[in-house]
C-alpha cells in the first residue's frame, strides 16, 4: 500500500532515476495511488473508472496524509472519473507534494534541501537521518527495490529508469495492466506535448534572432 511513496523514494535517489522530469514523476505517482487506494479497499476499478468504495470496511486511519488527501479528491458521483483523467488532476505538482509531506514533519529546512541531504547520506546527525520519516522510507522502498518488487519496477520501467532489476516473469493483474498502459500513454502525450512546445519556443527565438 506504499507504492506511491516507494516510487517517490526510488526515483529521487536512484541515479538514473534523479533526472527525470518532475512532470513525468507526478504522472506516475498518481497512478501509483490508484492501485494503493484499490489494495487499502478504498475504490475498485470499473473498467477504467475509479469508483470509491462503497462502503466503510476500510479505514481511513490506514491511510497515510497523502492518500486520504487522494480518496477526498476521488469523483465520488457516477460516471465517475476515469484513470487518465485522474492521473492528469492528481498528478498536478504531486511529486512537490511528497517531497514536502516527507519532510515537513521533522524539520524546518526547506524539504527539497533536506530531502537530498538525507536521501544520499549527509543528515545533520546520525541520529536525526536514522528516525527522520525520509530515512524510514528510504529504507522500506530500496528493500522492495532491491527485491524486485513486480510493482514498482514496472512503474519505474514505464518511466524509463534503465537501470531496474530483472523484469517480472508473471503477468500483471488486469487492473495494474491497465493503470500501467494509461500511464504510459500519458507520459507518451506530455513528452510530445514538451516537444511541441519547444519547437514553438525555437521557432520564435528564431524570428527575433534573424537580421
Amino acid at each position: 500500500m506504499d507504492t506511491a511513496r516507494d516510487l517517490f523514494v526510488i526515483t529521487s535517489s536512484t541515479p538514473a532515476a534523479r533526472s527525470l522530469a518532475q512532470g513525468d514523476v507526478s504522472l506516475a505517482l498518481a497512478a501509483a495511488e490508484v492501485l494503493d487506494l484499490r489494495d487499502a479497499g478504498a475504490l475498485r476499478l470499473d473498467g477504467d473508472r475509479l469508483v470509491p468504495a462503497a462502503d466503510r470496511s476500510w479505514h481511513a486511519d490506514d491511510l497515510d496524509a497523502l492518500l486520504a488527501r487522494a480518496m477526498d479528491q476521488l469523483v465520488a458521483e457516477a460516471p465517475y472519473e476515469t484513470v487518465e483523467d485522474w492521473l492528469w488532476r492528481r498528478g498536478r505538482g504531486l511529486a512537490r507534494a511528497y517531497a514536502d509531506a516527507l519532510t515537513a514533519p521533522r524539520t524546518g529546512a526547506a524539504p527539497g534541501r533536506f530531502l537530498t541531504r538525507l536521501l544520499h547520506g549527509s543528515a545533520p546527525s546520525t541520529a536525526t537521518a536514522e528516525e527522520h520519516p525520509v530515512a524510514v522510507a528510504h529504507r522500506e522502498a530500496t528493500d522492495r527495490w532491491d527485491a524486485g518488487d513486480p510493482l514498482l519496477t514496472s512503474f519505474a520501467a514505464a518511466l524509463g529508469v534503465t537501470d531496474t532489476p530483472p523484469p517480472r516473469e508473471a503477468a500483471p493483474a488486469p487492473d495494474d495492466d491497465l493503470v500501467l498502459t494509461v500511464l504510459e500513454d500519458a507520459l507518451v502525450e506530455l513528452a510530445a506535448v514538451r516537444q511541441r512546445r519547444q519547437i514553438e519556443q525555437d521557432a520564435y527565438d528564431n524570428v527575433w534572432r534573424a537580421p
